[in-house]
């Protein structure tokens, strides 16, 4: 494996910021990889091969309908056209040369409309649609959703994410009230949560996955959903998916990571904690440091250290000391949402007791050599 990074000049990465896009996300099981290499290697009538997967995961999951996509940002985009193209066979193919006569407008929560890595008006533009924002930044009620909805709506879409405001923002399950009430399909996109049955079962109508996140499977994404929905996503393949289109090599991939995930023990908040609680002394014992346990701020059970750097103390502002362990030997990455407070996270479920030994030496190095 080091042939790999000697080769082509690659720096090694210890990843302490959680599932990520930027560092390739997760790494899969050996069983998933295996998946993977028999999708590379044999052949598949690919329809047959994506309707029996989706219909294999369904019954994993209790739902209606699945398919795999390519990723979670497809699964938004594909969700949008599948909402508002249907089954009008001309549209599907003329969506980007024709104007949009149907209702084409997805209202989402103003405090939804987050860049997680790309803006989500992004891949809702992609299928097609028109973001519609309701209430404020800091809030959205029930009744401020409902307030934008027009004939012209298609859709409602929920962000579920930590990057998304979480005070005051109306619930999954007001959405569903809130999308039944109006006759319109509600899509949750959920992309790094853990559970895969929770929105569904709230009654979402669209439910969309990352692949590579909680579920450590490669590149790919799930939609799971009700039947006619999924139907009219399945159908973006002839139209704008087929620019997303997946292999299948990510189809057997994901759908065994899937059966992996329901079926193995997954590492709880406690245990995360108790990892975490030698590195934390060893940070805690660096003068002008604190580190201390938080939790995830979308309420997922995920326990993460938060380590703060006294700016008065050390004369070095947190920023400097994520760009500079980024430019070591190892690259070290954090969760540096809330650097510019002095604060970042450090995510341990990817993250080896040995590697957490060699972020707090790299800490300890790296302040002992700044100039004071």
């Amino acid at each position: 494996m080091s042939s790999i990074y000697k080769k082509y000049d690659l720096k090694p990465v210890i990843n302490a910021s959680g599932r990520m896009t930027i560092l390739g996300v997760s790494t899969p099981l050996p069983e998933v990889v295996a998946a993977v290499n028999l999708g590379l290697t044999h052949y598949f009538e690919m329809q047959d091969l994506v309707d029996k997967t989706g219909a294999y995961i369904a019954g994993l999951l209790a739902v209606e309908s699945a398919v795999v996509v390519s990723c979670a940002s497809a699964g938004i985009a594909q969700c949008v056209a599948g909402v508002i193209i249907q089954d009008d066979a001309d549209l599907l193919l003329n969506l980007h040369a024709k104007p949009t006569l149907v209702p084409c407008e997805i209202v989402i929560p103003k405090g939804h409309n987050v860049n997680y890595g790309a803006p989500v008006a992004t891949m809702v533009a992609l299928g097609g649609g028109k973001v519609v924002e309701a209430g404020w930044a800091n809030e959205c009620s029930s009744e401020q959703l409902a307030a934008v909805i027009t004939p012209n709506t298609a859709a409602i879409l929920y962000i579920k994410s930590h990057h998304t405001v979480q005070k005051s923002m109306l619930t999954v399950a007001d959405a569903v009230a809130v999308a039944k009430t109006h006759g319109l399909p509600l899509i949750v996109d959920a992309a790094a949560e853990e559970d895969l049955r929770l929105y569904y079962q709230l009654g979402a109508d669209l439910v969309i996955y990352s692949g590579a996140k909680a579920i450590e499977g490669p590149s790919s994404g799930l939609v799971l959903g009700r039947e006619k929905y999924v139907a009219w996503v399945k159908k973006q393949s002839k139209g704008i998916g087929r620019a997303m289109k997946v292999g299948k090599e990510g189809i057997l991939g994901l759908t065994c990571a899937i059966e992996t995930f329901l079926s193995r023990e997954q590492e709880s908040a406690d245990q995360m904690v108790n990892k975490m609680q030698g590195f934390m002394s060893a940070l805690n014992a660096i003068s002008g440091v604190s580190a201390k346990v938080v939790w995830d701020g979308a309420g997922r059970d995920i326990a993460r250290t938060e380590i703060y750097f006294d700016h008065d103390v050390l004369g070095v502002k947190a920023t400097e000391v994520v760009a500079a362990l980024k430019c070591g030997e190892i690259a070290i990455y954090f969760r540096e949402y809330k650097a510019n407070e002095g604060k970042i996270e450090v995510d341990v479920r990817s993250v080896s007791t040995s590697q957490l030994d060699v972020i707090s030496q790299q800490i300890r190095q790296l302040l002992q050599e700044k100039p004071q």
